[in-house]
Order: structure tokens, then C-alpha cells, then sequence
């Protein structure tokens, strides 16, 4: 696999692909470490994802830089991937050794109990994105849990992933965490190998595959895919605010966030206001952003820009693929757009604000149910009655109320309909590493 920096073409690095036999031998050996892992004692499986953690802060300069180069990713934003997957790695240490089972109340010689277990082996495939902070959830909740990890980072970041979970394997015994490299095929291997949960984050062809692999092999599919999120400008609300709101959902890391705004709805009201500000935030994110991943990508995202020009809308500014090395797109907010572009119809996870003018607050929430997917969604209004309503009624994994991004830690959502199943953060994600025994304890007859 080449990777390019996406900044200016160069070369980063190449990284061989694992090979099916090498792939095989990934899992068996995951396999064959994972009872020793499960027997480990809880408290020590925490204290070696904490001086995992350490040396993963200790290496931050290193792995931000790598992601840099690897993803165009700021580097100041990098560093913050990885100190939030160092933050991951600890919660996980300390959660680990106190998650716990239940009680019931049986006859009263017995003694019966829920306990949780690991599952077994858990193949973890994340994406390019925010490569540390994902993978040091999925790999963090498996260990914490005793179970034993296949790695497989995305061929976008082949060397983030990579060295990331090297670090982390310093610290464990051999074969609970293996790594192998490949772009979908190899993940597929993994999905189709002899595991006991596949875990993944990434595109929602992908997670459809993944989850029809196994209804097949029986293993458990834990799937954070695309989205499609919504923002509802409601009426009365400050239009400059709102701009902002709405410039930082759409435009932050390029647009390449899972949680990213992809569509909005703005009451007639406020619109123009609106508009105008957002074009401004736009112009002025314009000075900062960064590259999309590459230029396939870029050629993704414009094909969705150019189909909505085709189709009516109006570029107030962007909308087109700039001259220049890398693969870098301008921030572009549109106006005039309709529910069946696939800007507002599909994930374009790029720089691109796509406008609705709605007449009123229910119409915006009509709209933004009327969707596939179910990920997240913000509403910004300074009415709580339809706060309380919006968040109600919308069909997503998490509703945000004036605030795009932000929320209390420890947080975490199940993502609904094409945008996958499972908790993928939090307390619940220990859950979805275990799998829970009923033990019934009795004692043997007495003897006549």
C-alpha cells in the first residue's frame, strides 16, 4: 500500500499487505492467547492498559505527526486524537476491573448468578478519521474485558494504526493483540475468519457486508457506520450563533467527522441572516482547513457538489476542486438544495454545508427524519418545546440541543437503521465485549 501526504502528494511510506496465510495465523494466535488472557485478573489487565496509556501519551508527538502526514489532519487536532485515545485507554483501565455481573435470588441453598465473560477474540477494523482515538476504544474495551484483538487500521493511516498498536502490544502478553495491514479485502478476511466479534467503524457498505458475513459465521457484529446528521436552524435564534454552529459541524477536520453536519434546515425566517453568515464562517474556515485524505475522496465529494449545481442549487461559495498539489477542497456552503441530491441524501464527509430553506420548525423536522440513516442530529432553537420534541421524535443514536459538538463524557448511543448497531463508547461497550452466563449453584442431595 502507498500512502501520499495529502497536503502535497509526496510519498509518506509504503506498507506491505498481510497475506491470507499471514492473516490466518494473526487469529490463531489471537486465538491462543486469548484464555490467559481471560484469566488474568481483572486489576491486572487494568495496570497494563495503564502503562499501555502511558507510553501511547509518551509517543504523542510521534503518532500525531504520522497522522498528519498520513491523513492531512492538523497537527494540533492530531495531538488531541491522541491524547483523547490516551483519555480512552485509562477509562477503559479503570472501568475494566469493575465491571460486574448480578446477583439473583434463588432458593435459599443455592447461589445464582449473571457473570460476564469475554467472547473470545474480537477483530477490530477502524478507519482513518481519527485513527488513535477510535482504536484505543474498540482495543481498550476488548482487553479491558479479557478478550483478545486482531487489529486492522485503515490503509488511509496504515503507519498511525500501526504504530499505535504496537505500543499498546509492548504492554500485553504475546498474541493478545495482533496487527495485520490490507485496504477491504484483508478486513473481510477478518470478518470471514474464526472470531467471535468483528468491530467496526467505517462506511456503511462495509458494515452491511460485515453484519451479513456474520448472520453467517455466528460471530457478534458491533458497526458504527455513515451518516447522514442533520441541523435545524429553528426560528428566533441568533443567525450569527447559528452560522458558527453550523461552520464548525460541516467544516471542522475538513468535514471528516462521523458526527459531521451534512445537511441543514433553516427556517425561512432567519435565513437569509443566516446564509450570510455562514458564507462568512466558511470563508474564513477556508484560511485553516486542512486536506481531505486523499484525492479520491475529493473526487467523491465534488461528484456529490457538481450533481447538486446540476441540479438546481447555487455554490455561495466553494463548489469547486481548487489548483494546487493535494487533495484539498474549499469550504462550500449551497443553497437552493432538495431533499433527493445526494448532498442532502447521502454521506458526503467533506467541507460542504448544504442548505434548506423550510417554512417552519415542524417542516425542518419532517425533513430531517426523512432519512436512512440514524447517527446524530442537532437542533439549534430557543424554543424547549420543540427541543423536547426534536428530541423525541428524531430517529438517531444522540440528539444535541444547542451545542454541535460537546456532551458530558462517558456518553453512549446506539446508532440506528444504515448507521450500524452496538454501543461503541462508554460503560456499554464493556457489554458488548462480554457475553453474559446464567450460573445456577446448587448443592448435591443429602445423603439418606
Amino acid at each position: 500500500m502507498i500512502v501520499l501526504d495529502p497536503r502535497t502528494g509526496e510519498l509518506v511510506g509504503r506498507t506491505p499487505v498481510t497475506s491470507a496465510p499471514r492473516c490466518d495465523e494473526a487469529v490463531a494466535s489471537a486465538r491462543a492467547a486469548a484464555p490467559g488472557w481471560a484469566r488474568t485478573p481483572a486489576a491486572e489487565r487494568g495496570a497494563a492498559l495503564h502503562a499501555a496509556a502511558a507510553a501511547v501519551r509518551a509517543a504523542a508527538d510521534e503518532l500525531a505527526q504520522l497522522n498528519a502526514r498520513e491523513t492531512g489532519k492538523p497537527l494540533d487536532d492530531a495531538r488531541g486524537g491522541v491524547e483523547a485515545g490516551v483519555g480512552t485507554l485509562v477509562q477503559y483501565a479503570e472501568l475494566g476491573p469493575v465491571h460486574r455481573g448480578r446477583s439473583l435470588h434463588g432458593a435459599w441453598d443455592a447461589t445464582d448468578l449473571m457473570v460476564p465473560e469475554p467472547r473470545g477474540v474480537v477483530a477490530v477494523l477502524t478507519p482513518w478519521n481519527d485513527p488513535v482515538a477510535v482504536a484505543a476504544g474498540l482495543i481498550g474495551a476488548a482487553l479491558a474485558t479479557g478478550n483478545s484483538v486482531v487489529h486492522k487500521p485503515s490503509e488511509r493511516c496504515p503507519q498511525t494504526g500501526r504504530r499505535f498498536a504496537e505500543i499498546v502490544a509492548e504492554h500485553l502478553p504475546r498474541g493478545v493483540l495482533e496487527i495485520v495491514d490490507g485496504d477491504g479485502a484483508v478486513g473481510a478476511l477478518l470478518a470471514e475468519a474464526p472470531v467471535d466479534v468483528v468491530a467496526h467503524v467505517g462506511s456503511t457498505a462495509t458494515g452491511r457486508s460485515i453484519a451479513a458475513t456474520c448472520a453467517r459465521t455466528g460471530a457478534r457484529a458491533l458497526l458504527e457506520n455513515g451518516g447522514n446528521d442533520p441541523l435545524i436552524v429553528d426560528d428566533g435564534v441568533d443567525p450569527e450563533w447559528a452560522a458558527a454552529q453550523a461552520a464548525l459541524g460541516a467544516f471542522a477536520n475538513a468535514g471528516q467527522i462521523c458526527v459531521a453536519v451534512e445537511r441543514i434546515y433553516v427556517h425561512a425566517s432567519v435565513a437569509d441572516p443566516f446564509l450570510a453568515a455562514l458564507t462568512r464562517e466558511a470563508q474564513e474556515w477556508a484560511e485553516r482547513i486542512g486536506p481531505l485524505v486523499d484525492r479520491e475522496h475529493r473526487r467523491h465529494v465534488d461528484g456529490h457538489v457538481a450533481g447538486a449545481l446540476e441540479g438546481g442549487a447555487r455554490a455561495l461559495t466553494g463548489g469547486a476542486i481548487p489548483d494546487g498539489p493535494g487533495a484539498f477542497y474549499p469550504p462550500t456552503v449551497l443553497i437552493g438544495c432538495v431533499p433527493d441530491m445526494a448532498v442532502m441524501s447521502e454521506e458526503t464527509f467533506g467541507p460542504v454545508a448544504p442548505v434548506q430553506v423550510v417554512p417552519d420548525f415542524p417542516e425542518a423536522l419532517r425533513e430531517a427524519c426523512d432519512d436512512t440513516y440514524g447517527l446524530a442530529a442537532t437542533v439549534l432553537t430557543a424554543d424547549m418545546a420543540h427541543a423536547q420534541t426534536a428530541w423525541r421524535e428524531l430517529p438517531v443514536g444522540t440528539v444535541k440541543i444547542n451545542n454541535v459538538f460537546g456532551g458530558a463524557p462517558g456518553g453512549a448511543s446506539q446508532p440506528r437503521r444504515a448507521s450500524g448497531s452496538g454501543f461503541g463508547f462508554g460503560p456499554e461497550l464493556l457489554d458488548e465485549m462480554t457475553a453474559v452466563k446464567v450460573v445456577h449453584l446448587a448443592p448435591p442431595p443429602t445423603p439418606h
